[in-house]
């Protein structure tokens, strides 16, 4: 089994999204690609700050439509992020990005 714990600066967000146009469907992806890895049709894992869960969720709002779609963030805490099972694939873990 494969522990994975995220930082003490970010926290794990499974974001799930349901958006019925296309042009806004595809605008979504694209801006939650630049935050985290695209799992599963329409989902996202995300490890993120508190600063750049307000930066992502700035951004979507300039193309979600309240009455017609729907985007959902569910944090896992380290202790839930501890239990993932993955069948197939990888579980969710923290790019590490090393600066020289």
């Amino acid at each position: 089994m494969t522990t994975i714990k995220a930082s003490g600066q970010t926290m794990c967000y499974v974001i799930a999204y349901d958006i019925p146009d296309d042009r806004r469907r595809t605008k979504v992806h694209k801006i939650l690609s630049g935050f985290g890895t695209w799992t599963q049709y329409s989902l996202f894992e995300c490890f993120l700050s508190k600063k750049e869960l307000v930066l992502l969720k700035s951004k979507l709002a300039k193309h979600v439509q309240d009455a017609q779609d729907s985007v959902r963030f569910y944090p896992l805490c380290a202790t839930c992020l501890d239990k993932v099972e993955t069948v197939g694939g990888q579980p969710p873990a923290e790019d590490v990005v090393f600066i020289v």
